[in-house]
């Protein structure tokens, strides 16, 4: 498994202080220079190529009305994204990155974990493996997303598992529930956590809550880091997701950026509680990797300053 590389990190940190600006006066985006430096193991990184993946997944607990649309859409959504009609087309473009869209089984969706468990072993085990064959070995820079009709009250179920606290302080509005649907996502949340109290690891809390794109997810990221690849998750779907890593190995996303605060109310909660610091903040809330694609302008921002600015040196200034 690959670390990050502290003479790489060190000799970013030292090209910037030569940087013909006051020190620090960069901000964010000296960190992710540096960031960047530190995972490519090299002064100067690169993003050549940049690989978004968006995992779609159907959900048994959207039998608990935890959602204002049926789970059909999906897979329209999906269709939408093969046809370049979604933000994260538009995105990707902008961005100079490719977008893959991996569909898992959505006519076959996980089980309802109020009643069970949401996958069973050999199901989570090909649903993690999706994740990491679809990671690109020659990827710079790796973006996740998602798709999938009730996944924000999973992400809830995952978050409440893996950190602790009720399902209000984690279970929010998602794709626009009103009252009535956001306290059947919390019921449903509360149900859940009561039936698999005793879901410990990474893989019992995502077998008992799914789905089916969130283990993708784990897999990506797992695969990822294995290959020392940096990542940008996006909203609170997706780090809910990854976070569920942080049970078995406090480190397991040293090699990840939270790309967006989503304005999902428990994003804030997860961000603070992961320790992490999301590259921006534009309320947004759609998921799909839109927020990690953004941000991926912004470092394409940071890199274009650490390698194309001249040093005071090269300037003659000073």
């Amino acid at each position: 498994m690959k670390e990050f590389d502290e003479n790489a990190a060190a000799a970013a940190r030292d090209r910037q202080d030569q940087l013909t600006k006051p020190p620090g006066s960069l901000g964010r985006l000296e960190e992710l220079a540096v960031f960047m430096a530190g995972w490519q193991g090299r002064e100067r990184p690169v993003i050549e190529r940049a690989q978004v993946l968006v995992f779609a997944g159907n959900h048994g607990v959207t039998a608990q009305g935890v959602n204002p649309f049926p789970v059909e859409v999906t897979a329209q959504m999906v269709e939408n994204f093969r046809n370049g009609g979604a933000a994260i087309n538009q995105l990707c473009r902008l961005a100079g990155a490719g977008l893959q869209v991996i569909a898992l089984d959505l006519d076959r969706p996980t089980g309802d974990f109020t009643r069970g468990m949401a996958m069973e072993v050999d199901e989570l085990v090909a649903a993690i493996q999706t994740g990491k064959n679809a990671v690109d070995p020659q990827a710079d820079v790796i973006l996740l997303g998602e798709m999938g009709i009730g996944n924000s009250t999973v992400a809830a179920a995952l978050a409440a598992a893996t950190f602790g606290g009720s399902a209000a302080d984690w279970v929010g509005p998602g794709t626009g529930a009103d009252d009535e649907v956001l306290a059947r996502k919390i019921a449903a949340v509360e149900t859940g956590l009561k039936r698999h109290k005793g879901a410990a690891t990474a893989a019992s809390i995502l077998g008992s809550y799914g789905g089916r794109e969130q283990a993708a997810i784990c897999g990506a990221v797992i695969r990822a880091r294995e290959l020392g690849i940096p990542v940008i998750l996006d909203g609170f779907i997706c780090s809910a997701a990854a976070g569920v890593l942080l049970v078995n190995d406090k480190n397991a996303l040293d090699h990840c950026l939270i790309g967006h605060e989503s304005a999902e109310p428990g994003h804030r909660r997860l961000i603070a509680v992961m320790q992490k610091k999301p590259v921006v903040t534009l309320d947004m809330r759609l998921g799909e990797g839109s927020g990690a694609a953004v941000a991926l302008m912004i470092l394409r921002a940071a890199l274009e300053c650490h390698n194309g600015m001249a040093t005071f040196a090269e300037a003659g200034i000073g």
